[in-house]
């Protein structure tokens, strides 16, 4: 069974973003970049799918500008087999990235596509469904946990996933895209072993028009600001005294 584990580049979740002067995007120019959190958990559980025997190769997925190699290489060195780099400069989309995650799924024939469920820069939760929708395949979103039997043929998995009245199991038969939430693993660090090991490993770099892809953006981000400054904090002596401040503001 082949895996495939769309990874993206995005700024650290440490560094505190900044706005560009002119409010047209957040400034990246500088930031310290890495895996985005949800899709290092996707590439984790694929990585532990091929440990078990599950899955025979792991393909890692991403695009956008050239920066976004590093991301594919310490995909590699975290155990994905194979990298694919779709380069371009334009700012993507979610459904832009579906698009190109499609005509890789038709180009590669993987059995399972795992995407982490949002990217911490847009926090849109689109890619996977909408990838998904483009196939024609069954999908599980928000995954706690994934089963799949190894008696079966690898023709179906069990997802554990998180719904607002708590988790609920579903079955999925594969071909199937599953989205990762961060409750599924603790991903690994790569050695400096791995790191080196990884520079072995085959990179394959592509265009969205050698795919047959048009990526232009479809929205237009009007203005980005920053978060206003949070109010300072109100100390209150009792449970009583909360209680009347909350309803003084109208808020209990």
């Amino acid at each position: 069974m082949k895996v495939l584990v769309a990874v993206k580049r995005t700024v650290d979740p440490d560094v505190r973003a900044r706005v560009k002067a002119d409010g047209s995007a957040v400034d990246v120019s500088s930031a310290r970049m890495s895996m985005n959190p949800f899709d290092a958990v996707a590439l984790e559980e694929a990585v532990r799918m091929k440990e078990r025997g599950l899955a025979d190769e792991v393909l890692a997925v991403s695009a956008g500008p050239a920066g976004s190699q590093e991301t594919l290489r310490l995909a590699l060195a975290l155990g994905a087999d194979r990298a694919l780099f779709i380069e371009t400069e334009v700012v993507l989309q979610p459904l832009a990235v579906a698009r190109l995650l499609q005509a890789v799924c038709e180009r590669e024939s993987p059995r399972l596509a795992l995407c982490g469920k949002q990217a911490i820069d847009d926090n849109a939760a689109q890619t996977g469904p909408m990838l998904a929708a483009m196939m024609g395949w069954p999908q599980a979103a928000f995954a706690s946990e994934i089963f799949i039997d190894p008696g079966d043929g690898n023709g179906r998995a069990m997802v554990a996933r998180e719904v607002d009245e708590g988790i609920e199991t579903v079955e999925i038969t594969l071909p199937a895209v599953i989205t990762t939430g961060l409750r599924l693993n603790s991903p690994r660090f790569a050695s400096l072993m791995d790191s080196v090991r990884a520079r072995k490993k085959p990179l394959e770099t592509l265009t969205p028009e050698a795919l047959g892809v048009d990526a232009a953006p479809r929205l237009e981000t009007l203005e980005v600001l920053e978060p206003p400054p949070r109010a300072p904090g109100v100390r209150v002596k009792s449970a009583a005294d909360l209680a009347r401040f909350l309803r003084e503001r109208g808020a209990a």
